[in-house]
């Protein structure tokens, strides 16, 4: 199985660390991994601020760095829902609209395409997840608490598997933490105390790490763990699926 790796911009040049080990899990699980090297941004701050149609040029070039590949996989919710969602092209909009079916949050692809049952990883902490909004109600990841539904995470499945974790329950287990994208900027107030309440949630219930599938959220989170001087830590899930220390 051969997959082109997708890293969103942000990632690339704030969190590497998930970014490899991201890379490194899929090949451990036997993925044939390629990285288009020519690959940007996705195209999600334009069209979230309402300037769709200056996105086109990345629309273009993801098409280009990804076609040629049966499944498309990246660590971040909200850039995968985004091509998804509004992936287009004024020249081929049918291979357009194939790559869209064929790309995959790294949660969802592990669980859903690879079907994985056990892994190789330890980490002995206690750890909360964060749910992201576009991981929770976008690529339906875990179930809303607002239905009246069998409830399921599919990362909380996967952290299962890993040795020595420990997963805190919290009292509001998908509430947003308010980072929002150019939210954050234009309810610069509102956002941060939402985020002041999630990490409350975190911490109350004693966990060392806040972990998620979208590092946007994590680094709105942790640019407030840094100004409260706390110890608790965010990291992404794929450091901790990936960790044998």
């Amino acid at each position: 199985m051969t997959a082109g790796l997708f890293i969103p911009c942000y990632v690339n040049q704030f969190y590497p660390s998930a970014a490899k080990s991201t890379l490194q899990l899929l090949k451990k699980l036997g993925v044939d991994v390629v990285y288009p090297a020519k690959q940007t941004c996705c195209g999600q701050p334009m069209s979230n601020s309402g300037f769709e149609y200056l996105s086109q040029g990345c629309n273009n070039l993801f098409i280009d760095n990804f076609s040629g590949f049966d499944y498309i996989v990246a660590p971040s919710a909200s850039c995968v829902l985004h091509i998804k969602d509004h992936l287009h092209s004024a020249q081929n909009e049918e291979l357009a609209t194939i790559i869209r079916t064929r790309v995959y949050e790294l949660v969802e692809f592990l669980t859903d395409v690879l079907k994985v049952e056990k892994l190789d990883a330890v980490f002995p902490h206690k750890v909360g997840i964060h749910h992201s909004c576009h991981g929770l109600r976008g690529l339906h990841l875990a179930q809303m608490s607002e239905l009246n539904a069998p409830p399921f995470s599919k990362p909380k499945r996967l952290l299962d598997m890993v040795q020595g974790l420990e997963q805190i329950t919290l009292d509001r287990s998908d509430e947003c933490c308010g980072f929002g994208g150019t939210f954050c900027v234009a309810e610069e107030a509102v956002s941060v105390k939402m985020g002041k309440d999630r990490v409350t949630d975190h911490t109350k219930n004693g966990a060392e790490y806040i972990t998620s599938s979208d590092l946007s959220c994590l680094m709105h989170l942790e640019g407030i763990l840094h100004r409260n001087k706390s110890s608790l830590k965010i990291i992404h899930i794929a450091e901790i699926l990936n960790s044998t220390v």
